[in-house]
């Protein structure tokens, strides 16, 4: 006969086999939700990364093209988000036969500086084709964000129109960082003139600056982006890192020139991530000054 002590373990053995099996029984139901909330979330943020990508594709395209020869002119620009979508922007026209371009920042990153992308891109084309005059459209360009009602975000702009017969350089630099033109015998010349960042003042002005574009120069035309990238040990690359990259690839094509200014910045921040979009544009002019 089995002990009173035998007979009490068998039961509490069979009691706590009874309650595990129990337990499992019920937990394989919130188990399973549990696995179909994940499977859930994960369609969703699949979902969210194709729509985030399909964005971004499109910014491309309504920025234009990102390399154009004309004559003997030749522009080449690209852009760097710091996350999916960017705040910088570049568009590219021709007008009359004049090359015209507009390198810019929207205060902000991702989604909610990119969805003012594409009404700053549009007010500039519309402008552009009705007034012609850098200074005049981003007189408008202002005017229209401040009459939206809206808190638009601040936006700095560098805007520039090309006689690509003469090369003369019509522009107006609303904020932005100076554009930088440079000149066969080294000499450079930074492109201030214009105004305030715009959707900040309604009684802002803005007045042109001109230069001339001739055989051999070189006008870079960049964003906060690249000046302000810092390595491991919290340096900037700043203006004259910039200046140095583009003087030791001059001889370059703009698209190799483009490339590898933004790889120098690339090898100059090593390790250290991104805080803000990048944006550049090189526009040259080959021949030599001596032939004309």
């Amino acid at each position: 006969m089995s002990s009173v002590a035998q007979i009490r373990s068998r039961y509490q053995n069979t009691k706590r086999t009874d309650f595990a099996a129990t337990t499992r029984r019920a937990g394989r139901p919130r188990h399973r939700a549990l696995e179909d909330q994940l499977a859930s979330l994960k369609r969703e943020h699949d979902d969210l990364g194709r729509a985030m990508y399909e964005a971004a594709q499109v910014q491309r395209r309504l920025c234009g093209p990102r390399h154009l020869r004309a004559g003997p002119y030749e522009f080449a620009s690209e852009i760097f988000p710091v996350r999916h979508l960017s705040g910088d922007f570049i568009t590219l026209m021709q007008i009359e036969g004049d090359l015209v371009f507009a390198i810019g920042d929207i205060a902000g990153k991702g989604l909610m500086a990119a969805m003012w992308f594409t009404d700053v891109i549009g007010m500039i084309r519309r402008q552009m084709t009705t007034v012609g005059d850098p200074a005049a459209a981003l007189s408008a360009v202002n005017r229209d964000l401040l009459l939206t009602g809206l808190e638009v975000p601040l936006a700095t702009l560098f805007l520039a129109r090309v006689n690509l017969e003469n090369g003369e350089l019509t522009y107006c630099n609303a904020g932005h960082p100076p554009a930088l033109l440079l000149r066969e015998n080294s000499e450079v010349e930074e492109l201030r003139a214009g105004g305030p960042v715009l959707g900040a003042l309604s009684a802002a002005s803005f007045a042109n600056g001109s230069e001339r574009l001739c055989p051999g120069n070189t006008l870079l035309a960049y964003s906060d982006g690249i000046p302000e990238c810092r390595n491991e040990s919290g340096v900037e690359f700043g203006a004259k890192g910039l200046l140095n990259a583009a003087r030791t690839f001059s001889g370059c094509k703009p698209s190799v020139m483009l490339f590898s200014v933004l790889a120098a910045v690339e090898d100059f921040a090593g390790s250290q991530r991104r805080e803000d979009d990048v944006a550049l544009v090189v526009l040259h002019r080959f021949g030599s000054c001596k032939k004309y």
